[in-house]
């Protein structure tokens, strides 16, 4: 589903990806984590077409993203960091805003779109809400079910637990494997939450110093000795955030 070769980039001559290289397979959750400044923002956006990579090839759902990045697009959908809604909105226009783009919906069209996509993300009652009335988890669940709108082959989250509480973050990591199990999707995630990824992933993407230094299972993650990995998966002990560590 998800095929990144030879991936390359630097910002002003300071290589931020070297030779990143890596598959994901279909309804597959990986997690892409990595020490600070080591490259996964940096590889989520070349993955979702917003930056083109110096070298290598990136393929999604058989297209291209590399030199046809619209259309690679189109079997993606997006849930940014702070859900990135558009305050003036209400929740229904917020949802309904990239499809709208797309093409022109009867009124009886629009209101199947928005009940099918709030219930897929548990909410109700909310469309005329605007994003400073709902909470930080509900505006995460809007912006999910904005993605899901387009109808993407493959979902894209950066940092979806960043700033909620444990028992709000660990309803959003219910949430991302309930829609893959529900819809079948491919997931990228971006996470710094150490907790969140072994509820979610199945496959763990290392990053260090732009470097793809690990690449393998949530147990095999678990079981590394050395290096930056080895200190996160003991501060994730000591800090008890993982029972199973």
């Amino acid at each position: 589903m998800i095929s990144v070769a030879g991936v390359s980039h630097s910002f002003d001559a300071r290589p931020v990806l070297s030779d990143i290289s890596f598959e994901v397979g279909a309804g597959e959750i990986a997690v892409i984590m990595g020490s600070s400044g080591g490259g996964k923002t940096t590889l989520l956006k070349c993955l979702s077409g917003l930056l083109r990579p110096d070298k290598g090839t990136i393929t999604v759902a058989g297209v291209d993203v590399v030199r046809q990045p619209e259309e690679a697009r189109t079997k993606m959908g997006l849930v940014f960091q702070y859900a990135a809604l558009f305050d003036s909105l209400n929740v229904r226009d917020n949802i309904l805003f990239g499809v709208r783009r797309q093409r022109k919906l009867r009124p009886k069209e629009e209101a199947e779109i928005l009940k099918k996509h709030l219930t897929e993300v548990g909410l109700t009652g909310v469309e005329h809400l605007l994003p400073n009335e709902l909470s930080g988890g509900m505006r995460k669940r809007v912006g999910l079910a904005r993605a899901l709108c387009m109808e993407p082959e493959v979902l894209l989250y950066d940092e979806p637990t960043s700033g909620l509480d444990p028992i709000t973050a660990y309803s959003i990591d219910q949430l991302i494997v309930e829609t893959r199990d529900t819809l079948g999707l491919t997931s990228v995630v971006v996470s710094h939450d150490v907790s969140s990824v072994f509820r979610v992933a199945d496959r763990i993407l290392f990053l260090d110093k732009g470097v793809l230094a690990f690449n393998g299972s949530p147990d095999e993650f678990r079981e590394v000795r050395e290096g930056p990995i080895k200190e996160l998966v003991e501060k994730a002990r000591a800090e008890m955030l993982d029972p199973a560590l």
